[in-house]
């Protein structure tokens, strides 16, 4: 596994089915996707629809996460993590990481991204930087994470780094023209 992937470091987990009626694995994010928030000309930061199924009998909680492997930070970046959906749930809405649509169930919690937003932040990779591959990853927990919103990604990521069951993912990719 590459030092470049979201998955380096972690252990492998069973994998389920994610599929989505907006993105598709190993396609371009299209401009619903994109960052209009960061300058990209048609870009409107609204997460896709996602659905899951085949996870683990186990799961009591999952993770949805979208992260950008190839940002020039160092540590990539974070676009979107929400945490602790309830077992029940197997699909979001396209839009659910906008807080003002009101669309996560009850109980979710959505963690400030990369830019500093508790919501979903389209792909705004840096012009000539090349392609990015966004990660769409939901994870089936053993438990609920039991973090609040001040926490980081990446201290989520270390809590399900323990709790992590089962992993789901679609990777696209998206280049700044």
């Amino acid at each position: 596994m590459s030092v470049n992937s979201p998955f380096y470091n972690l252990p492998e987990l069973p994998t389920f089915t994610l599929t989505s009626t907006d993105i598709v694995n190993g396609a371009e994010l299209p401009a619903a996707q994109a960052s209009g928030a960061m300058g990209v000309p048609g870009g409107e930061d609204r997460s896709p629809q996602l659905s899951w199924s085949g996870f683990p009998e186990a799961t009591k909680a999952f993770a949805v996460t979208c992260y950008d492997p190839d940002a020039p930070t160092g540590s990539g970046f974070w676009h979107w993590t929400v945490t602790d959906l309830d077992a029940s749930v197997t699909s979001l809405p396209a839009d659910a990481g906008n807080p003002d649509a009101g669309l996560l169930p009850e109980g979710a919690v959505t963690l400030n991204n990369d830019a500093g937003q508790p919501r979903f932040v389209g792909a705004a990779p840096p012009q000539g930087h090349g392609p990015h591959r966004y990660y769409f990853i939901v994870t089936a927990l053993s438990e609920p994470l039991g973090i609040d919103e001040t926490a980081t990604p990446a201290f989520a990521g270390f809590n399900m780094y323990f709790k992590g069951i089962g992993r789901a993912w679609l990777e696209c990719t998206y280049e700044a023209r």
